[in-house]
C-alpha cells in the first residue's frame, strides 16, 4: 500500500501488481479507473498527475478500494459508474452492468427511428431499464422522440430515474414500474418502437459464468429459463395485446439465440423486414424487426 514518499505512478504499479497476483482480469485498467475515482480526475488528468505524491489521507480509502476488487467485486459497482454511448452512468448491484455490445442497439434504432419518422416524434419503449441507459440515451440524442421505461425492480427504476436526471432529461421520460409489457397494455401506450434487453443467460450456464458477474450482478436481470428464452417468448405473445404492433422491434440476445427469437417474431405478426445485429466479435446479437407498411 502507499507509503509518504510514493507517487501516484507507484501506486499503480504497486496496485496493478497486486491484482495481477490474484489474477484479476484487465488489473492495470481496473486500477487505473480506481485511482480516477479516488482522485476525482479523468485518465488524461491522471497521466499528468502520475509524478505526483499518492495523498496520504486518501490511503485507507484506496486501501478499500483495492480489497473490494480482489475480493471480485466488479470495478464498476466498486466505482459506482460506468460509460455508456459516451455518457455516464451510475449503476449498483440492483442493476446489471452496461455492456458495450448495447451501443450497437441504441445505434440501430436511432438509425431506424430516425428513417421511419423523419418528420416526427415516434415513441420508444425500453422494456426491463435497469439503470436506463437505453432510454437516457436515446433522450440525450434526440430530443424530439417520446420516450418511455419500464422494469419490474423499484430499485433498478430509482437508478435510471437518477441517471436521467443526471444527464437532463428525466421529465421526457415516462417512468413504469410492471412485468414487461404490462404497464403498457394496462395503460394502453402504443409504442412505435420496442426495445427491450432481457434475462437471456439459460438457467444451467451458471456456473460457467465469470465469478464478477455470477456472485455480483443481479440474477434476476441474468437468467432467462431453461434455454435462455423465457422472457422472449414471453413479450412477443404479449404484442398483440398491445393498442397496435410496434414498427420496429429491437431485442439484444444471447449467443445462438437470434434466429429462435426471430422465429417468434415471424409467428406473431407481419413484418417487411428482420435482420440481426451483429456484436464486434461477429456474434448475432441483436434482432431488429420492422413492420410490413400498409399498401
Amino acid at each position: 500500500m502507499p507509503t509518504a514518499s510514493m507517487t501516484i505512478r507507484e501506486a499503480y504499479v504497486e496496485a496493478s501488481s497486486f491484482l495481477g497476483k490474484l489474477d484479476v482480469a484487465e488489473a492495470a485498467s481496473c486500477v487505473e479507473l480506481l485511482l480516477q475515482h479516488l482522485l476525482g480526475c479523468s485518465r488524461t488528468e491522471l497521466l499528468f498527475r502520475f509524478q505526483e505524491q499518492f495523498p496520504a489521507e486518501l490511503a485507507a480509502e484506496w486501501r478499500q478500494l483495492l480489497e473490494r476488487k480482489a475480493a471480485g467485486e466488479p470495478v464498476q459497482y466498486v466505482i459506482g459508474e460506468q460509460e455508456f454511448y459516451g455518457l455516464p452512468f451510475a449503476v449498483s448491484p440492483a442493476v446489471l452492468i452496461p455492456r458495450p455490445e448495447t451501443e450497437l442497439l441504441v445505434e440501430a434504432l436511432l438509425h431506424e427511428g430516425t428513417r421511419l419518422f423523419p418528420q416526427g416524434a415516434p415513441l420508444l419503449a425500453d422494456v426491463g431499464t435497469g439503470s436506463g441507459i437505453i432510454p437516457v440515451t436515446v433522450a440525450h440524442a434526440r430530443p424530439n422522440w417520446r420516450v418511455a421505461a419500464s422494469d419490474i425492480s423499484a430499485a433498478a427504476l430509482e437508478m435510471a430515474r437518477l441517471n436521467a436526471q443526471r444527464h437532463g432529461v428525466a421529465a421526457r421520460v415516462e417512468w413504469l414500474e410492471g412485468d414487461l409489457l404490462e404497464p403498457y397494455i394496462e395503460r394502453r401506450i402504443a409504442p412505435d418502437i420496442l426495445v427491450s434487453n432481457p434475462p437471456y443467460i439459460p438457467d444451467g450456464d451458471l456456473p460457467a459464468l465469470m465469478p464478477e458477474v455470477r456472485l455480483f450482478e443481479p440474477h434476476t436481470a441474468l437468467f432467462g429459463g431453461i434455454e435462455g428464452l423465457d422472457l422472449y417468448r414471453r413479450m412477443i405473445g404479449q404484442l398483440p395485446l398491445l393498442p397496435r404492433i410496434p414498427t420496429v422491434v429491437g431485442f439484444e440476445v444471447g449467443i445462438g439465440q437470434a434466429e429462435a427469437v426471430a422465429a417468434m417474431l415471424r409467428a406473431a405478426a407481419d413484418w417487411e423486414e428482420i435482420r440481426f445485429v451483429p456484436d464486434l466479435q461477429g456474434i448475432d446479437r441483436h434482432v431488429i424487426a420492422i413492420r410490413a407498411r400498409e399498401q
